[in-house]
C-alpha cells in the first residue's frame, strides 16, 4: 500500500465567518482559505475550531461547494464530517468524495458517552459502507476533551484492519503526547498521525508524524509550515519554541473567540468578531489585550489585510 495519497503538512480547522444574522459568510471564507494557501496551509474546513457543530448538514455541503466553486483545490481540503448521525455522516463525507476533496476528518458519534469500541466500529463502518467509494480516504478525528468519547488504540488498528486503504489517518487532540507517541510507536503501516496542536509538531515528526492540524495554524500558518518543512534544521528547537509562545498567547482566552478576534484586528474587518450561540465574542478589552501581547511578541499576519479586500 502506497504513501501518495496520504495526506501530510500542516493543517487549518478553518474558523467560519458570520454576518450580521449569524449566517456563513462564502465570501470571507473563501477569502480566509486562499490566503492560508498563499502560507502554505491546508484547509480542514468544519474542524472544532469553525463552529462546525453550530453548523448544519446543509450549511457545511453550500460553504463546501462555495470554495470549490471559486476554484480553490479539493485536493487541499480535509473537511470535517463526522456528526451524531450516521445518515448525516455519511451523506456530507459523500458530497465531499464526489467533489474531490483528498480526505475527511471524521468525528466519532459524540453524544452518547461511554459508548464501546464495537458501537464506534459499527458506526463508523457503517458510514464507509454507506459512501461506498474506493476514493474515500477517512483520517480519524480523537478529541476526548471535547466529545468525550475517546477512540482507543485497539479500535483504531481495528479500523485500519478493516479498511487498510481508506481508515488513514488520525488527528490526536487529546493534548496528551503520551498518547499521540504511543499512536506514533505504534507501527501502523502508512497511517499518518497528526497532533492537534503545533506544541508537539516537532516531536511529532522526528518520530514519522505527519504534520499537524491545529487551531493557531489560523493565524500563524507560515512559521508553523515552515517548522513542518525544515524540521531537521539546527534551529528547529528555537522554531517550537516560537511557535509554542504565540499558542500561549491565544490560549490563554477561549480559543475561537480569540483566533477570530486576531483575524477581525490584522484584517481590519470586525464582522469576523462573530460567533455563533453558545459562544460569546471577545469583548474590546479582551481584544486589546491579546493584540497588545500579540504585538510585544512581533505577531504578524502578512498579506490577511489584502486578502481581505479582495
Amino acid at each position: 500500500m502506497g504513501t501518495s495519497d496520504r495526506m501530510g503538512g500542516v493543517y487549518s480547522p478553518v474558523i467560519t465567518p458570520f454576518d450580521r444574522n449569524l449566517n456563513p459568510d462564502a465570501a470571507r471564507l473563501v477569502a480566509q482559505c486562499r490566503w492560508l494557501l498563499t502560507q502554505n496551509v491546508g484547509l480542514a474546513v468544519f474542524g472544532t475550531n469553525s463552529e462546525a457543530n453550530s453548523l448544519s448538514v446543509d450549511e457545511k455541503i453550500d460553504l463546501l461547494d462555495a470554495l470549490v466553486d471559486a476554484g480553490l483545490p479539493p485536493a487541499r481540503m480535509m473537511p470535517g464530517t463526522g456528526c451524531c448521525a450516521v445518515t448525516e455522516s455519511a451523506r456530507l463525507t459523500a458530497h465531499a468524495v464526489k467533489l474531490g476533496c483528498a480526505g475527511v476528518l471524521m468525528l466519532p458519534p459524540f453524544y452518547y458517552k461511554g459508548v464501546s469500541d464495537d458501537g464506534l466500529f459499527a458506526s463508523f463502518s457503517q458510514v464507509i459502507e454507506r459512501v461506498a467509494d474506493s476514493k474515500l480516504r477517512v483520517y480519524l478525528y480523537h478529541i476526548p476533551p471535547v466529545s468525550n468519547v475517546p477512540l482507543s488504540l485497539a479500535l483504531i488498528e481495528r479500523l485500519i484492519k478493516a479498511y487498510p486503504d481508506m481508515v488513514v489517518g488520525i488527528k490526536d487532540s487529546s493534548g496528551d503526547w503520551a498518547n499521540t507517541k504511543a499512536m506514533l510507536d505504534a507501527g501502523w503501516d502508512n497511517f499518518a498521525i497528526f497532533p492537534g496542536s503545533e506544541n508537539f509538531l516537532l516531536a511529532a515528526l522526528r518520530l514519522g508524524g505527519a504534520g499537524c492540524i491545529s487551531a493557531t495554524a489560523n493565524v500563524n500558518p507560515a512559521a508553523i509550515h515552515a517548522l513542518y518543512a525544515n524540521w531537521q534544521a539546527p534551529d528547529a528547537d528555537q522554531q517550537q519554541a516560537a511557535l509554542d509562545k504565540i499558542r500561549s498567547l491565544f490560549s490563554g482566552y477561549v480559543m475561537i473567540p480569540a483566533l477570530k478576534a486576531a483575524v477581525a484586528h490584522y484584517s481590519g474587518d470586525p464582522t469576523w468578531m462573530k460567533v455563533r450561540p453558545p459562544l460569546d465574542a471577545m469583548t474590546a478589552a479582551q481584544q486589546r489585550a491579546l493584540v497588545d501581547n500579540l504585538d510585544v511578541a512581533g505577531f504578524k499576519m502578512p498579506g490577511l489585510m489584502a486578502r481581505a479586500a479582495e
